[in-house]
This record gives structure tokens, C-alpha cells and sequence, in this order.
């Protein structure tokens, strides 16, 4: 009732009374990446926030180591800083001349800047409405103002009235704020005075506005290759079909807490003909450096492939006879099968400086969650799985799709 009746109030004052203009074509913009990050670390305290923001977390204290109308952005791949690693694109607020650098959240709602840069358009309204996330590892605290945004410079990307944090103090966030592109559910909880109260979410914005026809966000990541910056794209209102094939298998999102309140599914997954998780339900997030298993189903994971802890990392590591020997992935969603082979399931070797191991040594890229089967979340479908399926989140039905693309058997890592 909240995100209905007293943001609709606050929307009203930045919208203008013109009339909608909808064009067909899509726009593609690059997104960027930067990798930055020091040590394991990093990646693994960027991680634990993640994990802490679904209200699950690993096994290990990162401190213990050293063709509908639709709109694509291009996505970048940063390591912003020294810290970890994430996908931006930029925006621009009201009428600051300042672009904004935020991160893409699939975890959260909310939509925020401040952490880097300052606030400096006269066009916003200030609702002195207190609004606060905590991602575990970084937090913000600010305003909730509305004004007009505008995502990578394209015309029909442009949002009247969007309601978004403007932060006065923030924590460990190494951008200028974020970009939420998380069910309007994830943020419950984050507005002081309506605990229950939803915010708009930017995809829902640009449906109310005519720029797209259907709540949809399409994401493609590319698997990290050195030197490549622009790696990935963000689609509003649709799918980019030059980059994923032409059957998208759907599942419904599903009702089982805590991942209901996230992009959540249910799913099985198998290691050749090994069962490695029951079907039981989890969450896909576009934030995640590594793949989680339940602590039972990891233990399996471990055994079936030989893996040996390495202390240096926190890593499975496995020889070079044991990575030929590796059999698929495979993720059971509904009635198809998503595959991940064997160079999928391992960390790019051109990275191992970064994670304290030698140019040839193999590392996998799955990792143990604190809790067993059966908490409710028990898998985090994390980056490596995006790398290689084109991933559609469905608002409208309340679904997520899932497509091989060009480069889901590339041998990039």
C-alpha cells in the first residue's frame, strides 16, 4: 500500500504532464569493468556482503585468508579501488552536469548515490524521508529525493519522478551508489518511518512511463578475458536476442523464504551423474564472485571432484589430470538442464595473481555456504553461472528465464 499511495504522492512532484513518446528500436550502450582488487581478500569480503544481504553467508571469514520494446545498456566490470569487483553503469540526476559511476545490484531495490560523488541538482525534492541499506560489507544512510534520472545517456532511459537515496553517510561502497535492479519486495525494511513500505524500482519507473512495455531486465556477462573492459549489457524491457539463443526457458520465482524475497528459483544441481543438491531453492545474483553450495552439498562437490582445500586462498584446487577428468555442472531448473563444463567451473588462470596462486595452478569457483540443506536459501547462482546463460529477470509474472549464449562452452578461464 505504501509504494502505491504515499510514493505515488511523492512522484507526482517531478513528473511532467507530457504525453509518453515509445519508440521501437533498441539502444545498446558497454558496461565496464575494472579489476582492481588486491587479494582473495577482497573478493571474498565483497562476497560476505552479498551472502549478508540474502541473510546467508560462507563457511569462511574472508579475515582468515590473505522482441517486445526494450532498451540494452551496456554493462561495465569493475574493481573499483582496491576492493572488489562489480558491474557499473553511469547516470545522471535532474540537472547536474556530474555522471554518477553506480554499481548494478540485483539484490536490492534501491537506487542511490552519494557515496562518491555529491548531490547537486536543483530540480530534486527533498521527501526528508530517512532510507537506510545494509549489504553487509557496506552500508548507506541518506534521503529518500525525488528528481529525473537518467541511465548511460540514452534519451528513452530517461525516468521523471524517480524516487532514490541520496546518501549522508555510507560505508565501504568503492562507486558513487548503486543501481537497484532487485524485486520491489528487497526493499522492504529500508524505509525508517514505513518498515513495510516498497520503493519503485528504476524498470518499474520506465513501465509507467511508456518507455518499455513489460517489467523486464535482461543481463549479459561475457567470462573475463584480460584486458577487456566492456564485457556485458543490461536490457531494459526485453531480451537482446544477438546474445542469447532463441528458446528462454522460464521457472517461476519461488515461495520459499528467504530467497522468495530475492530473484530466488528452485533447482537441482548434478556433477555428471553425481547428485551434488537436492532440488531446494536459492538465489541468482549478478554480485556474487563464486558459486555457493549448502555446506552437505559442497562437502560433495569436494569429494566428486578431489578438490583439496588450498590455505592460501580458501579455494578448491585440482590438478591438471583431475581438471580433464571434470565432469559438467549441471543446474536441473524445471525440466532443463544448464551445464556448466569444466573450464566453466574454474577461476581464469590469467587472475591467480590475485587470489595467491601460481600461473598454472587450477582453482574451482564453487564455495561453501554456513548452513545445510533445507535453510531456505541454499545455493547462490553467482557470477560464473551468468558468464555463461543469458539471464532474464520477469517482473510481469514474477519469473526468471535462463538461454545458452555464444560464449557458454567458451574456454576463456
Amino acid at each position: 500500500m505504501f509504494s502505491i499511495v504515499f510514493l505515488s504522492a511523492l512522484q507526482a512532484f517531478s513528473v511532467t504532464g507530457s504525453p509518453v513518446e515509445v519508440r521501437n528500436s533498441p539502444i545498446t550502450l558497454p558496461m565496464t569493468r575494472r579489476l582492481a582488487f588486491s587479494n582473495i581478500t577482497d573478493l571474498l569480503r565483497h562476497d560476505e556482503a552479498r551472502l549478508a544481504a540474502f541473510g546467508a553467508y560462507s563457511t569462511h571469514d574472508p579475515r582468515d585468508f590473505d522482441t517486445p520494446r526494450h532498451l540494452v545498456v551496456p554493462l561495465k566490470h569493475t574493481d573499483v579501488g582496491d576492493t572488489f569487483s562489480d558491474y557499473t553503469v553511469n547516470v545522471r540526476i535532474g540537472n547536474s552536469p556530474t555522471t554518477y559511476n553506480l554499481i548494478v545490484n540485483s539484490a536490492s531495490a534501491i537506487t542511490w548515490i552519494g557515496a562518491g560523488l555529491p548531490y547537486l541538482s536543483r530540480t530534486g525534492v527533498d521527501t526528508r524521508q530517512p532510507v537506510g541499506v545494509n549489504y553487509g560489507y557496506g552500508s548507506f544512510q541518506g534521503t529518500i529525493f525525488i528528481d529525473e534520472l537518467n541511465i548511460g545517456d540514452v534519451e528513452r532511459l530517461t525516468i521523471s519522478g524517480m524516487v532514490f537515496g541520496v546518501a549522508s553517510t555510507s560505508q565501504n561502497i568503492a562507486a558513487d551508489g548503486v543501481l537497484g535492479i532487485g524485486p520491489s519486495s528487497s526493499s522492504r525494511g529500508t524505509l525508517r518511518n514505513f518498515p513495510l513500505g516498497t520503493i519503485q524500482t528504476v524498470t518499474e519507473r520506465l513501465l509507467v512511463q511508456g518507455a518499455i512495455t513489460r517489467p523486464i531486465v535482461g543481463i549479459f556477462f561475457q567470462p573475463l578475458v584480460e584486458n577487456q573492459v566492456i564485457n556485458g549489457e543490461i536490457c531494459f524491457g526485453g531480451t537482446n536476442p544477438s546474445m542469447h539463443n532463441k528458446h528462454i526457458t522460464y521457472i517461476d520465482v519461488t515461495t520459499i523464504a528467504p530467497s522468495s524475497q530475492h530473484w530466488g528459483i528452485n533447482q537441482r544441481i548434478t556433477l555428471g551423474n553425481i547428485a551434488i543438491l537436492p532440488t531446494t531453492a536459492g538465489v541468482v545474483d549478478s554480485g556474487c564472485n563464486f558459486l555457493y553450495l549448502a555446506a552437505d552439498a559442497y562437502e560433495r562437490y569436494r569429494t566428486a571432484t578431489g578438490g583439496i582445500l588450498n590455505p592460501a586462498n580458501g579455494l578448491l584446487q585440482i590438478t591438471l589430470e583431475q581438471y580433464y577428468q571434470l565432469s559438467p555442472l549441471v543446474f536441473h531448473i524445471d525440466m532443463r538442464g544448464y551445464k556448466l563444463g569444466r573450464n566453466a567451473q574454474i577461476w581464469p588462470r590469467f587472475l591467480n595473481y590475485s587470489i595467491n596462486g601460481g600461473n598454472n595452478d587450477i582453482f574451482l569457483i564453487v564455495k561453501a555456504l554456513a548452513t545445510p540443506t533445507g535453510s531456505g536459501l541454499d545455493f547462490i547462482n553467482g557470477r560464473p553461472f551468468l558468464q555463461r546463460f543469458y539471464t532474464v529477470f520477469d517482473g510481469s509474472k514474477g519469473r526468471i528465464g535462463f538461454s545458452r549464449t555464444p560464449y557458454t562452452d567458451a574456454e576463456t578461464n
